[in-house]
């Protein structure tokens, strides 16, 4: 086979498959919702059968409580999708959010989000991957990866070169050249829209610099900013702080409206 056989096929692919985010980004886009959803539901069914959900009553009202006035904000067609949350027995302060209308939360996150506003700061965060469809966005990105490496060798191989080192090396440039930036991407776009989000559910998005404060000042080792997908710490709490200040107008006028939200554990 020669490149130009796979590299045409495979451009025409991705030119279709371009689609745009909800804050204007170009993605791409080459698996559908109906797959990504029978994926989330099958992973979060996964972890049932394995029985990582704790039996929590007080802890599941609260955060479906916060995830039910952050999804009545959220556009069509998440704003009426039956969503299910779940508590995990875990300690350390995580949570997520599936394609499907699934939502999982950690039993430590509670120690880090103490209140309302705090949690709405995580889970705004979490649906927001989802209502951007960065899970299907990120299994394309692999694809393309994939298919990018497999030129790579194929290339290399006419050239002479040894397939294998020109395998191993194009896979670590697609890592780094491809998915990190744009999961780094992903996530300060989840910050956007999450803090939006909460705003417009009656949320305080001055809760998102103090919550990631506190998840900053958790400690622990640290990638390199360069090949982490999380933006670091001090750039994240000051593009929260200056977002929040835009967005305080919009929580007032969601309050004023009857946007309040009052859950309490």
């Amino acid at each position: 086979m020669k490149i130009r056989n796979l590299s045409i096929p495979l451009a025409t692919a991705l030119l279709a498959a371009c689609v745009t985010s909800p804050t204007g980004r170009s993605q791409l886009m080459m698996v559908s919702d109906s797959q990504m959803s029978q994926m989330g539901l099958a992973s979060f069914n996964d972890m049932r059968k394995q029985g990582k959900f704790v039996d929590a009553p007080r802890e599941r009202a609260y955060a479906t409580c916060v995830s039910n006035a952050l999804i009545a904000v959220l556009p069509p067609p998440w704003n009426t999708q039956q969503w299910e949350v779940q508590i995990i027995g875990d300690d350390t302060a995580n949570a997520f959010a599936l394609p499907g209308g699934r939502i999982g939360v950690n039993r430590g996150m509670f120690k880090i989000a103490t209140d309302q506003d705090q949690l709405a700061v995580v889970l705004g965060h979490e649906l927001s991957h989802v209502v951007s469809r960065h899970g299907a966005e990120r299994v394309s990105d692999n694809l393309a990866a994939q298919a990018a490496v497999a030129a790579g060798t194929i290339y290399a191989g006419t050239r002479g070169s040894d397939a294998g080192n020109a395998a191993a090396l194009l896979g670590v440039g697609a890592q780094v050249g491809i998915l990190l930036p744009f999961s780094r991407t992903q996530e300060n776009e989840a910050d956007i829209l999450g803090q939006r989000y909460m705003a417009q559910a009656g949320f305080d998005p001055r809760a998102a610099v103090t919550l990631w404060n506190k998840m900053s000042a958790q400690g622990g080792s640290k990638p390199p900013a360069f090949l982490s997908t999380h933006p670091s710490s001090g750039n994240r709490a000051q593009a929260l702080n200056q977002q929040a200040e835009k967005l305080l107008p919009v929580y007032q006028q969601a309050r004023a409206s009857g946007h309040a939200p009052n859950c309490r554990m």
